[in-house]
């Protein structure tokens, strides 16, 4: 069985796929934050494993942490000139981002044929394009929303800090935690619009933890999808030579 493995800022993310699965279609799933990464070794060790595929954002520490307590050694998904029905356009090729990669890869197998904005709203919400023939032409990076709305309240005087469960402001905040939220979903939505009308885009995807919040202050047609980045990585095994890996 493969082991998907997404190291984002905040968030480890797994999912465990037979090989010939669809897209999505996992066995298992789940995610922890980084504080709880030492819960992952006891729930691994139970699984089926034969190969692992790992997206690492997270930096060294994290990777050298979730290496130890894998079965066997993982294969590093790295940005690359091209890989599954993606060319990657950026300037500097492994100078991407391997998740944004990996998301762009992901948005292609879901939208095939159309010209695809990506959106990924975690902790820095990217905002990417791939053509409809699979070209990723580059993107946007802009704090997520929970980033943008703390860092006003911790930087500007007496403005209250915004919890993340805090109910969705209608029309014009009538106080300022309203006020702050209502900006930074107005920041974010037109973020992802704009490059919806510059792209000309048929389709726009939406990821991450912030999505479902963001997706409210939209005004096109979108679609929510769970773990872009997995998606992705899954549909890139496909053309990789994995194998089985041992440790």
């Amino acid at each position: 069985m493969l082991l998907l493995i997404d190291a984002g800022n905040t968030r480890i993310k797994w999912a465990l796929a037979a090989p010939s699965a669809a897209s999505g279609h996992w066995l298992a799933s789940g995610a922890v934050t980084h504080e709880q990464l030492g819960t992952l070794a006891g729930a691994w060790q139970r699984l089926p494993i034969s190969t692992v595929l790992l997206s690492n954002v997270a930096g060294e520490t994290i990777g050298t942490r979730l290496r130890a307590m894998l079965p066997v050694a993982p294969h590093d998904f790295r940005s690359q000139p091209a890989l599954a029905g993606v060319r990657n356009g950026y300037r500097e090729p492994a100078q991407l981002g391997c998740d944004r990669f990996a998301a762009a890869i992901g948005a292609h197998a879901l939208a095939p044929g159309q010209a695809v904005i990506v959106a990924n709203c975690g902790t820095a919400t990217t905002i990417d394009a791939v053509t409809a023939d699979g070209v990723f032409l580059g993107g946007m990076i802009l704090p997520g929303l929970g980033l943008m709305a703390s860092s006003l309240a911790k930087n500007t005087a007496l403005l209250p800090q915004i919890a993340d469960a805090a109910p969705l402001p209608a029309g014009f905040a009538d106080n300022t935690a309203d006020a702050i939220l209502s900006g930074c979903l107005a920041a974010q939505a037109g973020a992802i619009e704009r490059a919806v009308r510059m792209h000309g885009a048929g389709a726009c995807l939406l990821s991450g933890g912030a999505a479902p919040r963001i997706a409210q202050a939209l005004a096109l047609p979108f679609r929510l999808v769970d773990n872009i980045v997995m998606i992705g990585l899954q549909t890139a095994a496909r053309t990789l030579d994995l194998g089985e890996t041992h440790a």
